[in-house]
């Protein structure tokens, strides 16, 4: 067999003696990983859960930012400062323009901070980029917090938009990257945790602003944001870089460095056959012709696995996100007390917490796929129910508006146990490793795109001086979800168990998405596919 250094001559000097003690580590090292249990995972890799966690608080910022916006438009002191006279019993308001390009500026911003995360990845490194993005918000904030009017508002909103944008995509890459298989799917779905606390903590903060006087009652949920900083960034300076980041620029000296220090329990021997088995994946994806460009994404293999990230991460907006990021001034237009909405918010997103907590046990003993056909259904119910009480509610039943209101948090508690967590692990176990910062800034480059276009209609279907809809939009919002639905059943593979080896070869033999399940792969099944391809 050929030496190493000739199949992967980018890299540095190996320690392995030939291509076959690669092959042979690696397969011993596959073999361990399916047996790997969660908590010898967690004894084992306890730093990298440590680092993982850490890195994915920086998601909970552009969390408490998407609900802050649509929460203060129910604040009286934001509505009397930005707002005009809407006359009669609606007083105050911000118009709709205005509440849909405030509510989407961040995700505008978001835009360029994905395409921009990949790049700056590629140049330095994970941890760089993030630490780097995290001192770049601190004056932005500043701005936001003492915005004079509603333009310089949408500025700062935009510009943080754009490390949020970084932190979106690099976050769940790093996680997916630095645990083990066993783990995998729990730390990445870890990530719509630090979601659901950034709205929960969002709540929190926009329910005592409501007791304060004057412009402090709104400045003060802006200047929250400033408490992350101090803490992540010492933090992070610490952190490891990604082990694959370092095999793809041909360090391995570094990548086992890095091994040791996520994996502090491993003995040596299982320190180099991690190492032996991240060298093989990427020499698979070398092989098939895997490059590292956002064009390459829409290529070949890979074309496939972009279109399964995109349209699962978008399908989290599609099944009818936006409706419940907007919950508080749903609330509100129901006929609830300011008061009373803010409540039912926090309700709302406490509920969120132990659904994405119960997630764990159910990614424990169901599969993604599974998981995500009958949560999107339940979602697609939801939305339908809440539809028809609306319709109940304007006939003068003011039991039906309570209803919406518990039936709003039945639905996102439904979201945050299946669809929500489950779209990071599926994203973050579908991409090639050496496509992963790519095709992740694409997904969510996609949900972006859907958020910003929907987000747009949202103050539209709600505000009662425009189409005024109230919770007739969960009719709007289940008919789309049932076409994401349809999709998911046809398109979405099963990657449960399944080590990153193992789904290129799936995807570059073409699987059908229903078979991913029970595929059973061989040994050496990377040999064989190369030849195939020859």
């Amino acid at each position: 067999m050929s030496d190493i250094k000739e199949l992967a001559p980018d890299l540095e000097e190996p320690a392995f003696v030939s291509w076959r003690q690669v092959q042979i580590e690696a397969n011993r090292e596959e073999e361990w990983q399916h047996k790997l249990s969660i908590w010898e995972g967690l004894k084992i890799y306890r730093t990298a859960v440590f680092w993982s966690v850490v890195a994915s608080f920086c998601i909970v910022q552009e969390a408490y930012d998407t609900l802050l916006l649509g929460s203060l438009f129910a604040l009286p002191a934001f509505k009397e400062h930005f707002g005009h006279d809407a006359g009669g019993t609606a007083g105050h308001q911000i118009s709709a323009s205005w509440q849909a390009g405030l509510q989407q500026g961040a995700n505008m911003g978001s835009l360029i901070g994905v395409f921009l995360g990949a790049f700056l990845v590629d140049r330095f490194g994970y941890k760089y980029s993030i630490i780097g993005n995290l001192i770049l918000l601190a004056p932005i904030i500043a701005l936001v917090t003492f915005a004079p009017n509603l333009g310089a508002l949408l500025a700062g909103e935009i510009l943080c938009g754009i490390p949020w944008g970084v932190f979106s995509t690099l976050a769940e890459a790093y996680a997916s990257e630095i645990c083990p298989q066993s783990l995998r799917g729990y730390l990445t779905t870890f990530v719509n945790l630090c979601w659901v606390l950034g709205h929960f903590i969002g709540a929190g903060v926009l329910r005592a602003a409501n007791n304060i006087t004057g412009k402090w009652s709104y400045r003060m949920p802006f200047a929250v944001q400033w408490v992350w900083i101090p803490i992540l960034v010492p933090l992070l300076v610490f952190a490891p870089e990604s082990p694959y980041w370092f095999v793809r620029k041909g360090r391995l000296e570094n990548a086992e460095k890095t091994v040791r220090r996520i994996a502090p329990a491993a003995e040596q021997d299982r320190v180099q056959e991690i190492v032996s088995s991240l060298v093989r994946t990427d020499h698979f994806e070398r092989e098939v012709k895997a490059g590292t460009s956002f064009a390459d994404c829409f290529k070949g293999v890979d074309r496939r696995r972009t279109e399964i990230s995109c349209v699962v991460w978008t399908t989290q907006i599609l099944c009818g996100l936006q409706f419940a990021n907007y919950s508080t001034y749903f609330f509100q237009q129901a006929g609830l007390s300011t008061i009373y909405s803010f409540d039912m918010t926090i309700g709302l997103y406490g509920a969120a917490f132990i659904g994405t907590c119960l997630s764990w046990v159910l990614l424990t003993y169901f599969g993604r796929r599974q998981i995500w056909l009958v949560g999107l259904s339940a979602l697609v119910v939801g939305q339908v129910l809440i539809g028809v009480l609306s319709v109940v509610a304007d006939k003068g039943h003011i039991g039906a508006r309570w209803a919406q209101a518990g039936l709003m948090i039945g639905w996102l508690f439904t979201y945050d146990m299946t669809v929500g967590p489950v779209a990071y692990a599926i994203v973050g176990e579908t991409s090639s490793t050496r496509l992963r910062n790519k095709t992740v800034g694409l997904a969510r480059a996609s949900y972006n795109v859907f958020s910003i276009c929907f987000g747009v209609l949202m103050p539209y279907m709600l505000n009662p001086t425009k189409w005024n809809w109230a919770g007739k939009t969960g009719f709007f919002w289940a008919g789309i979800g049932l076409i994401c639905l349809i999709w998911a059943y046809f398109r979405l593979p099963e990657l449960k168990d399944r080590s990153f080896l193992e789904a290129d070869i799936m995807f570059t033999r073409g699987v059908p998405a229903r078979k991913f399940k029970t595929y059973v792969i061989e040994a050496n099944a990377d040999e064989h596919v190369q030849n195939d391809l020859k």
